[in-house]
C-alpha cells in the first residue's frame, strides 16, 4: 500500500457519533429485546446452558471456545437468558466492530461503516444469528478479525500483529472447524500477490503459526481421541451423496451463496448506487488487496465446488457460507472507493440502518408472530409457570433432571440452576441407558430424580424407552397455556415422574 491509502485516524467527534458506539448500542438493544421476549430458550441457547455445566476440551461436534466463554459469563450472571444474550450480542458487536476496523485500513469512516453494517443484510448474520445461533457468530467474528490483521500486516508488518493474527486464527479454529477454509484461502490468496507475500514473510512472521499452534494444541489432542464424535454430526448435515448428488449439491451451493448470503445486500447496493457500480470505474483503493480479495473469493468458491464434485456434498447452509463471504462488502466497496462520495451515499446508509432497526423489532415480536400464526415456538413455552408447577408438585430444586430434549432441559436448568440437568435424546436406542445411568448416579448421591417431557416435541416412544430399564411408574401431567398465542391454541402439555430421595423407580 502507498501512503495515500493509509487509514485515517478515528474522528475526534463525540462518542455517540462514531459507528462503534452504534454497534454497541444496537447490541444492547437486542439484549433488552431478548429479555422482554421470553424466559424460555431456543435450541442453541439451551444447548449452551447444558454444556456449560462442565468445562471440557470439546463438546461433541463443536469446538469448545464458545462454551468456555458462555461458562465464564454464567459465573457472573448465572445460567440465564441474560448471560446467553450478553455473550451472543457482545460477539455480534465485536463482529461488526472488527470488520469496521478492517474497513478503516482501506476506506474512510463512511466506507468502513458500509463494509461492516452491510453484513446485517446477510440473513445468516443479520437475522438467524439473532434468532438462534452461537458458534457461527464467534467464527464470523474471528474471520473479520483475521481480515483486519491481514490488512494491517500488508500495510505495515509488525511482530505484534503477527502474534495477534495467530491468536485470532487459533480462536477461529476453536470456534468452528470451518475456519480452516477461511484461513487457508486467505493465506494462499495473500501469498499469491507479491506485495502481500513480502509483508507476510517479513520479520516476525513466525509469531503467527507459533501462537496459533499453542492456542489449538490442547483441543487437537482431544480431537485425535474423539474424531468420530467431532465429525459425524457435521458429515451427516452435509448430506453426502457421491452417486447422484452433483446437481443437487451445486444448486444448494448456489442457494447458500446467493439468496442465503449475498442477494439481499446486492439488491440494496444496486438500488442505492445503480449503474455507478460499473460506470467510469476508478482504481481500487489498494490494488494488491483487491487482487487478494478476488483470489480469495475464487479459492473459496473452488473449494466449495470441489466438495460437491469430489466429496459428494449436497447440502450447504447459509450459516456455513457466512464466515467465508462476510468480507464481500469490504471487497466491493474497496474496489469502488468513489461510492463513498456518491450523491446517493446517504441513502444507502439510511437503508442499512433502517434494516437493522427492523430486524431489532422483529427479534422482539417473534414469539407473538409465531403464536398468532398458530405455530408454537420454543419461546412460547411457559418456563416460569412450569417451574412453579414442579415445585408445587414436590420437586426439591436440586435433584437431577432428565428431559426428553435439549430445549426443555436447558429451560429447566435456567429455573433450577442448582440441579444437574441433562437431555436423554441422542437416539432412541440410547435413551434407556441414559436414564438408567442418571438414576444410578442420583441414588449414589442420595438424591431424587425428575423425568420430564413435552408433548409438542417428544417422540411417541420416549417414555417407553425411558422406563425400559427402571421400575415403571405412572406419569403425572401439567397443562399450562402457552404465552403469546392466539385464542384456542392447545395448552402446553408436560408429562413427568418425580421420585423424591429414597423412592426412585
Amino acid at each position: 500500500m502507498t501512503a495515500s491509502t493509509a487509514p485515517r485516524a478515528l474522528s475526534s467527534r463525540l462518542p455517540w457519533t462514531h459507528p462503534l458506539f452504534w454497534f454497541a448500542a444496537i447490541s444492547l438493544a437486542h439484549v433488552a429485546m431478548r429479555l422482554l421476549a421470553s424466559p424460555a430458550l431456543k435450541w442453541d441457547e439451551a444447548e449452551q446452558i447444558l454444556w456449560t455445566q462442565e468445562l471440557a476440551l470439546g463438546y461433541g461436534p463443536q469446538p469448545p471456545l464458545y462454551t468456555w466463554l458462555q461458562w465464564a459469563m454464567n459465573q457472573v450472571f448465572g445460567p440465564s437468558v441474560l448471560a446467553l444474550s450478553l455473550l451472543k450480542h457482545g460477539l455480534l458487536a465485536l463482529t461488526y466492530s472488527l470488520m469496521y476496523l478492517a474497513g478503516r485500513e482501506l476506506l474512510d469512516e463512511r466506507g468502513a461503516f458500509w463494509a461492516s453494517a452491510s453484513m446485517v443484510l446477510m440473513p445468516a448474520l443479520g437475522w438467524y444469528s439473532v434468532r438462534d445461533q452461537t458458534h457461527t457468530i464467534l467464527v464470523t467474528a474471528m474471520a473479520c478479525g483475521a481480515w483486519w490483521l491481514l490488512l494491517r500486516i500488508v500495510r505495515r508488518p509488525r511482530p505484534l500483529d503477527f502474534a495477534l493474527l495467530g491468536l485470532v486464527c487459533g480462536f477461529g479454529m476453536l470456534a468452528k472447524y470451518s475456519f480452516a477454509l477461511v484461513a487457508g484461502a486467505m493465506l494462499l490468496a495473500a501469498l499469491s500477490v507479491p506485495e502481500a507475500r513480502r509483508a507476510l514473510l517479513s520479520r516476525g512472521w513466525w509469531w503467527a503459526p507459533l501462537v496459533g499452534l499453542l492456542v489449538v494444541l490442547p483441543h487437537v489432542a482431544w480431537l485425535l481421541s474423539h474424531l468420530t464424535e467431532a465429525t459425524s454430526g457435521t458429515i451427516s448435515k452435509m448430506n453426502i451423496q457421491p452417486e447422484n448428488g452433483l446437481v443437487k449439491g451445486l444448486l444448494r451451493l448456489l442457494e447458500g451463496v446467493v439468496p442465503s448470503t449475498l442477494l439481499l445486500w446486492a439488491l440494496f447496493a444496486l438500488w442505492a448506487f445503480r449503474s455507478a457500480w460499473w460506470q467510469r470505474p476508478l482504481a481500487p483503493v489498494s490494488p494488491p488487496m483487491h487482487r487478494v480479495f478476488v483470489r480469495y473469493l475464487g479459492l473459496v468458491l473452488l473449494a466449495l465446488a470441489g466438495m460437491v464434485v469430489f466429496a459428494g456434498v449436497s447440502n450447504f447452509k447459509g450459516r456455513w457460507i457466512l464466515p467465508l463471504l462476510c468480507m464481500a462488502p469490504l471487497a466491493a466497496f474497496s474496489a469502488r472507493p468513489e461510492l463513498q462520495h456518491h450523491p446517493r451515499a446517504r441513502r444507502y446508509t439510511i437503508a442499512v440502518a433502517t434494516m437493522a432497526v427492523i430486524l431489532l423489532v422483529a427479534a422482539g415480536i417473534r414469539p407473538w408472530f409465531s403464536g398468532l400464526r398458530g405455530e408454537v415456538d420454543e419461546l412460547n413455552h411457559p418456563a416460569i409457570e412450569l417451574a412453579d408447577a414442579l415445585r408445587a408438585a414436590g420437586y426439591d430444586g436440586t435433584s437431577p433432571i432428565v428431559a426428553s430434549d435439549h430445549m426443555l432441559a436447558g429451560m429447566l436448568r435456567v429455573r433450577f440452576p442448582d440441579a444437574l440437568v441433562d437431555a436423554c435424546a441422542p437416539g432412541e436406542d440410547e435413551i434407556p441407558t441414559c436414564v438408567a445411568d442418571h438414576l444410578r448416579r442420583s441414588e449414589q448421591r442420595g438424591q431424587g430424580l425428575l423425568l420430564i417431557s413435552r408433548t409438542d416435541y417428544v417422540p411417541s416412544s420416549w417414555w417407553d424407552q425411558a422406563q425400559a430399564r427402571i421400575a415403571p411408574r405412572a406419569l403425572q401431567s401439567i397443562h399450562l397455556p402457552f404465552h403469546m398465542v392466539r385464542a384456542g391454541t392447545p395448552q402446553a402439555h408436560y408429562e413427568y415422574i418425580w421420585s423424591p430421595r429414597g423412592t426412585q423407580p
